[in-house]
């Protein structure tokens, strides 16, 4: 939790998630072999870090030292602004305790609701999800879900080209930016529970040096920070990451093998009646 706070504050106060976790990598100088340890391969692609700082984030939220905006920017409270650092202890009693009041509450209203706290990255709805793209999907259905997901995201001529000697590249397809501008683009798209190494990212670059503008790498699993790093190089072929959490994200999105039910809540004021 310290560290995590610690970050935040390094990074002037906010952060995004992945702003967050680099921070926190760099702090600690965490090596690749850490950073790369996965939680549970069987149930998603989140690496133990990113497990671990995913329950800190809602452990110090509840506790009132972090909020978080709907574009996913964590920041400490303003009432939170001299704290430098917390008692991990005392957060999760607290957490416990306000836990154990809200099931009580919850369980005393006639209109029972099922309140999920667990964090968003590791909901179960991910975890399903990442099962049946690993398991029960064979490749050349996963590369129709990928053909699918970049037509439904605006790509024109997409196509699957995979094939063995093809160098990694799986499909092609033109994304186009405004309605004006236009980018040649190849995709590899991978069913993994590894994480995506820094090697495998220069060998797909290789593979599409002279072909495209850009190159999309999209995977089930997570990429390794030397792998983002070399995906950003300075000089190279730009190749934009999508890792499973941003794939599971898109799809929710657009609503393609993900349903999202809003149950509407309805509440009368009466004070508001009282008013008249």
């Amino acid at each position: 939790m310290n560290p995590l706070l610690k970050a935040v504050r390094d990074l002037g106060g906010s952060g995004s998630v992945d702003e967050i976790y680099e921070k926190v990598a760099e702090n600690l100088h965490l090596p690749e072999a850490v950073l790369s340890e996965p939680h549970n391969p069987e149930t998603g692609n989140q690496t133990e870090i990113e497990y671990r700082l995913a329950w800190a984030r809602t452990y110090l939220k509840k506790y009132g030292i972090l909020e978080n905006s709907s574009r996913g920017v964590w920041a400490i409270t303003q009432s939170s602004s001299a704290v430098e650092e917390v008692d991990p202890k005392e957060v999760v009693r607290f957490v416990q305790k306000l836990d154990k009041q809200q099931r009580v509450s919850q369980e005393k209203k006639s209109v029972r609701e099922i309140v999920d706290d667990t964090p968003e990255e590791v909901q179960s709805w991910r975890a399903t999800l990442h099962s049946i793209l690993t398991k029960q999907l064979d490749p050349a259905a996963f590369e129709r879900l990928v053909k699918r997901l970049l037509r439904e995201s605006g790509f024109t001529h997409v196509e699957v080209t995979g094939r063995t000697g093809d160098g990694g590249i799986d499909g092609k397809g033109i994304a186009k930016i405004y309605g004006f501008l236009s980018f040649h683009v190849v995709f590899q798209c991978k069913r993994y529970q590894g994480t995506i190494t820094a090697s495998q990212i220069r060998d797909f670059r290789g593979a599409m040096a002279g072909r495209a503008d850009k190159g999309l790498f999209i995977t089930t699993s997570s990429f390794t920070r030397d792998a983002i790093k070399e995906a950003t190089r300075n000089g190279a072929p730009p190749i934009d990451l999508v890792d499973g959490d941003q794939l599971a994200d898109k799809l929710k999105e657009l609503s393609l093998g993900i349903k999202n039910e809003v149950v509407e809540k309805i509440t009368v004021e009466e004070e508001w009646f009282k008013s008249i």
